[in-house]
């Protein structure tokens, strides 16, 4: 299962959010059925971050962001509302 989720960052809070940004990564990573994470940046609208991982499945993810909700509290109001789970589709 893939998880996205999108920030718009504005560049005066570049470097405060990719400190927190991979605070979250950590506590995530440190949670049951992570498989990997990292934080991403666009290339053609560079305020426009993601925080990207990889989970056993969408339970391990539900349950890891309850853990991670301090962490990433500070980012919310960066943070672009709109669905962050994705599942893996096998091809037709």
């Amino acid at each position: 299962m893939l998880a996205l989720i999108r920030y718009s960052v504005p560049p005066a809070r570049t470097g405060e959010f990719l400190a927190q940004a991979h605070d979250i990564i950590d506590t995530l990573a440190a949670q049951p059925g992570y498989v990997r994470g990292r934080v991403t940046r666009s290339v053609d609208e560079p305020e426009l971050w993601a925080l990207v991982s990889e989970w056993e499945g969408a339970g391990f993810y539900r349950r890891a962001l309850g853990a991670a909700r301090m962490a990433m509290y500070p980012l919310m109001t960066l943070m672009i509302n709109e669905p962050s789970a994705f599942e893996d589709v096998e091809r037709a």
